[in-house]
């Protein structure tokens, strides 16, 4: 594990709480067009997010999970920080509440007819649903 001078200060916030703050060597996030892993040292960003998992490498958090929904990531040189609508720990996660938004989803995908709008919203709608379940399931979403 490197020294603390070479790791990154992480944190993850929802407008309701602060899910944590911690050193990582690296975190993996889920973009709106897939996942990055910023290291020390990145260049500075700032991206928006999808529906996925956050995964912790290295420090004490190593391999820890957070799913997230939407938002935003700023990544500077020595830290990242995250600014999500929503973040569970997958222990948190109402599978059945998510199967419901699934379907719900899946239905309004149905009835969207002309509407991009409505077809924006069904398939944002899906991809959190999905997410949820495959964290919750402990399969993160990446790798299917």
């Amino acid at each position: 594990m490197a020294d603390a001078t070479n790791q990154l200060r992480v944190r993850l916030v929802t407008p309701e709480r602060v899910l944590f703050e911690t050193l990582a060597d690296s975190v993996e996030l889920p973009a709106k067009n897939g996942y990055f892993e910023p290291l020390y040292g990145h260049a500075p960003l700032l991206a928006e997010l999808g529906a996925g998992d956050v995964t912790l490498h290295g420090g004490d958090c190593d391999g820890e999970i957070y799913n997230v929904s939407w938002g935003f990531v700023e990544v500077l040189p020595d830290r990242v920080t995250i600014l999500a609508n929503d973040a569970l720990k997958p222990e948190e996660i109402d599978v059945a509440r998510a199967e419901k938004q699934l379907d719900r989803g899946v239905s309004e995908w149905k009835q969207a007819g002309d509407s991009e709008d409505a077809y924006d919203e069904a398939l944002h709608r899906i991809a959190e649903a999905e997410a949820k379940i495959a964290s919750a399931q402990k399969k993160p979403l990446h790798t299917r």
